[in-house]
This record gives structure tokens, C-alpha cells and sequence, in this order.
């Protein structure tokens, strides 16, 4: 396993204390903490370079550029883009998957056409595809998931006979921590000649990702979620269906031409950055993703995997605790109730002890609905999380049981 303490401490937030306990951060499948690096990346670039982007003629401007540009082609060497201009700068995997709805999706959806999603979809990958079909009279179907929490693959089988025009799910469950076969989903979906849309989330930050190699069409991330700032992430697609899209927004940047009643566009990707950028923010993606690549993503991986299962051995330990989600290969997700104890008195409660998880619905009421529960308790891990945090957590939950009436076993 990572040493999780040695790298605990390139991270500044985590050194305070919470109610005067050590901070136990279990809510990284929401958002991760930033390293130091990332840090200094983001105030060097504002003390050295800050400029708007691109038209600048002027030394400071054409640096920002650069710094700019540069983000992007370590982006796209981070994730074997297609090329650099494939890679499309957005405030996170929403934004991202917004955009291929609203700009491929309207461009080339019909009356009567379909579009696949499945039960574990977060809304971001989920309410796009509801507006797109209502808009355009379109069908939407939704593949419903085994009883172990993943994918029904004869459900999908079966969706795929009536030929969707777009196939969009979530490369990992950000509520069960399922790791789905996203090459085998893609490469099933394209016999039937859609488009695929990746919901990479909680992918990214967590997982060895090579979109050439999943042959996927669309792939979406969020750079909070992977040590990056808030509002950053990408869409990464192949560049020649970027090229035949309409744009999304409308702006500066954008365009090549414009005359008083139409307007002609830039090249790919800027026909689809309108307006200043958030240039600090793929300057501190770029950073994230250099302190991932020391580290190294499979040991993050195998490390976030190790600390799933001890967790899921330790609650289910637990008497009234229900651990939802794959036994076997996972992320680092671990989604449980606690007998009749609501999620947000559990979260509430361990709060107390400095330890932070997520309670709710998880953005994924559809699935919530299939589990027979109305919230869930929620504790995801990083490279920074540790197996003593996994014996702090059912301590204190034992405690909040306590609480309840529930006697420990």
C-alpha cells in the first residue's frame, strides 16, 4: 500500500483538526483535497503570468497562452487523447457531458431515436440525455442493474437490438463503486453504430485511463475530483466529431467571422471555449496530474481497492450495517446503511469525530429507488486515506449506533 501518512502531509488542509479531532476526509468521490503543488502551481501562475488568453499580442499574454496550451497537451498525454485539440477545456464532467447533449446530441438526434443510459448513472449523465429526449422526441432507456450492483448485461443486450443512436454510462458508480467493463460496453454498443458518451468521474482521478485504447467517442472528467481546483475538468472526443458539431455556447473565442446576421467559428477546440477561460484551473490540472503520475495511477488504484475492502470487512462486522455494491473488484466507494438511523444523522454524528463522509441520495435517486432506500452513508477513499481512518470510521460509527439503541456485537 501507499505510504498514506508520507503523502498526507503534502496536503495543507489535512493537517487541521476538526472539533479538535484529527481530520478523517472520507468524501473524495465528492471532491479531493489539493497538494501543496497544486497550490503553488495555481498562485505562481497568478504572480507571474495572469493574462487573457490567445488574442494577446503582448509578452505576458502570449506566456499565459502557452501555460494554457500546455495544460491541455498534459491533459491529452494523461489521458492518449486523440490529439490535443481534442481536448475541450469545461468546468467539470457536467459541463462536459451537457455539451455533447446539447451540441452533438441536438444536432444529430431525431424523433424516434434512442438513447441508453443505465440505472447507476449520476444525474450529470442522466438529466442531459431526459432533456434531449423530451426536446426532440427521442427515447430514452434505461438499462437496469444486477442484483450485486452492476450493469445487467443481457438488459444492455437487449437495449443495443433497438440500435441507439447514443450509449452513455459511468466507467465507475460513484455510489457502489462499481468498475464497469467500459471496452466491453463500447465496443457492443458501436456493432450497433452509436455514438458512446463515458462518464470518467470517478475514473480519472482513480483508475490507469487510455481513451484510444476504450475506442470510446466522448469521454468526460472533473479535475476536482483528482487534486485539480474546482470548476476545471475536459472533454476529451475524437477530434473529427468535435469538427462536424454546431457549437454549444456563443461568445468570444468561438467564432472566426462575424457580420451582422451570422457568424462563422473557430477551429477546434476553441469553437467550444467561449470567453475567458478558467486558465488557473487547467494550470492546477496540469499540476494534479504531475503529482499523480509520480505517485503512479495503478498503486493508487491497488491502494484505494485495499482500503475498500477492509472497509467493507470491517462495517459488515457491524450489526444493522447494510454495505451496498460489488464484493469483489471495486473502487475505492463504499456506500452502507445503518439500521433505521438516517444517513445525515450518521454523517452528523461522526462529524463529532473529525471524520467527514457524504449521506444522500448521491445524485443518483434512480439507483437509490432500486436499492429500496431513500439515502445512503457514504465513506471514498485516496491515496491520502489510510487503514487506521477505515478503524476510525467503524469506531465511530459503532458509536453512532450506540446512539440508536443498536448494541455492538
Amino acid at each position: 500500500m501507499l505510504d498514506a501518512a508520507r503523502l498526507r502531509a503534502d496536503f495543507p488542509l489535512l493537517q487541521r483538526q476538526e472539533h479538535g479531532r484529527r481530520l478523517v476526509y472520507l468524501d473524495n468521490a465528492a471532491t479531493t483535497q489539493k497538494p501543496q503543488a497544486v497550490l503553488d502551481a495555481i498562485l505562481d501562475y497568478y504572480r507571474t503570468t495572469n493574462a487573457n488568453v490567445h488574442r494577446g499580442a503582448y509578452g505576458l499574454a502570449i506566456r499565459a497562452t502557452e501555460a494554457y496550451e500546455a495544460a491541455r497537451e498534459r491533459v491529452a498525454r494523461f489521458l492518449n487523447a486523440w490529439a490535443p485539440e481534442g481536448v475541450v477545456f469545461t468546468r467539470g464532467t457536467t459541463e462536459a457531458i451537457n455539451l455533447v447533449a446539447g451540441a452533438y446530441g441536438r444536432a444529430n438526434l431525431r424523433q424516434g431515436d434512442m438513447v441508453v443510459v443505465t440505472a447507476m448513472d449520476h444525474h450529470s449523465n442522466l438529466v442531459p440525455w431526459q432533456i434531449l429526449c423530451q426536446e426532440k422526441g427521442a427515447v430514452l432507456r434505461m438499462v437496469e442493474i444486477t442484483e450485486d450492483g452492476r450493469i445487467d448485461l443481457s438488459d444492455y443486450g437487449q437495449a443495443l437490438e433497438r440500435r441507439p443512436k447514443i450509449v452513455a454510462f459511468p466507467y465507475v458508480s460513484n455510489s457502489l463503486g462499481t468498475v464497469n467493463p467500459a471496452g466491453q460496453l463500447i465496443r457492443l454498443a458501436h456493432a450497433v453504430g452509436a455514438v458512446v458518451v463515458v462518464d470518467g468521474a470517478q475514473s480519472t482521478p482513480h483508475l490507469r485511463v487510455d481513451v484510444q485504447a476504450l475506442d470510446c467517442d466522448f469521454y468526460a472528467c472533473s479535475g476536482h475530483k483528482m487534486l485539480g481546483p474546482m470548476g476545471s475538468g475536459a472533454l476529451v472526443a475524437k477530434p473529427a466529431l468535435l469538427e462536424a458539431m454546431p457549437p454549444y455556447h456563443g461568445g468570444g473565442e468561438m467564432i472566426s467571422k462575424v457580420w451582422d446576421d451570422h457568424s462563422t467559428y473557430n477551429k477546434i477546440p476553441h469553437k467550444f471555449e467561449a470567453g475567458t477561460p478558467n486558465v488557473e484551473g487547467a494550470v492546477g490540472l496540469a499540476a494534479a496530474i504531475d503529482y499523480l503520475e509520480r505517485i503512479g495511477l495503478e498503486q493508487i488504484a491497488e491502494h484505494e481497492q485495499a482500503l475498500a475492502k477492509a472497509a467493507i470487512e470491517r462495517l459488515s462486522q457491524i450489526d444493522g450495517v447494510v454495505v451496498y455494491g460489488p464484493r469483489g473488484h471495486r473502487a475505492g466507494v463504499v456506500s452502507f446503511t445503518y439500521g433505521d438511523v438516517h444517513p445525515h444523522d450518521i454523517a452528523t454524528i461522526l462529524d463529532q469525530d473529525g471524520i467527514c463522509i457524504r449521506a444522500g441520495h448521491h445524485c443518483t435517486q434512480p439507483l437509490m429507488r432500486r436499492l429500496n432506500v431513500a439515502a445512503t452513508a457514504r465513506a471514498s477513499f485516496y491515496l491520502y486515506n489510510s487503514l487506521e481512518e477505515v478503524e476510525a470510521l467503524a469506531t465511530s460509527l459503532v458509536k453512532a449506533g450506540a446512539l440508536f439503541g443498536y448494541v455492538p456485537a
